[in-house]
């Protein structure tokens, strides 16, 4: 079972992310260390679609991908720009408490009305989309699920920093996440 470890002080970072920018990432988002704007950006934020996560960092700190669950699958194209041409060699994974894609399963019923109702979609079609895409997008625990994606980026970018961390909704904070 991982472990999540707060950041409430500076001396809270885990020591291989002090002065990186997973650290900086940190400082900005948790204590608030003082912004300006950055003239590159440092890492690459993976997170998931939720809107009720809103990071604290400087303009120009970071690339941002949003999907829901913070799966990065099928964004490998997108990852791989931002390592080649934005010269980023730090990805940062940002899985939540209370995400819809570890619950989407039991909302079968809801998710066919809604496409039905708001989309315009038939019914049968709204069924197979559901029944085709939940295999693929369910999530069964966020924190779990961010580990192995951050192991599934490494094998694939084995020279870029991938780290896997957890945004409480209850306190909009980052926490560290140690494998154990």
């Amino acid at each position: 079972m991982p472990e999540i470890l707060p950041v409430a002080y500076r001396s809270d970072i885990l020591p291989e992310y002090e002065g990186t920018p997973v650290g900086r990432l940190l400082e900005y988002h948790n204590l608030g260390r003082a912004m300006g704007s950055a003239q590159t950006p440092e890492l690459l934020i993976g997170m998931c679609m939720d809107s009720r996560k809103a990071l604290r960092i400087p303009r120009g700190f970071a690339f941002m991908l949003r999907t829901a669950g913070a799966d990065m699958r099928d964004n490998e194209f997108r990852i791989s720009y931002a390592i080649a041409v934005g010269g980023v060699r730090t990805i940062v994974l940002i899985a939540h408490t209370d995400c819809g894609m570890a619950r989407v399963a039991r909302l079968h019923d809801r998710f066919v009305h809604g496409l039905v109702e708001h989309a315009g979609w038939d019914a049968a079609r709204a069924e197979r989309h559901f029944a085709e895409s939940v295999p693929k997008f369910a999530i069964t625990d966020e924190v779990d699920f961010v580990v192995r994606e951050a192991e599934r980026l490494r094998g694939l970018y084995p020279r870029i920093t991938v780290v896997p961390l957890l945004y409480r909704v209850e306190d909009d904070l980052l926490y560290q996440i140690r494998a154990t």
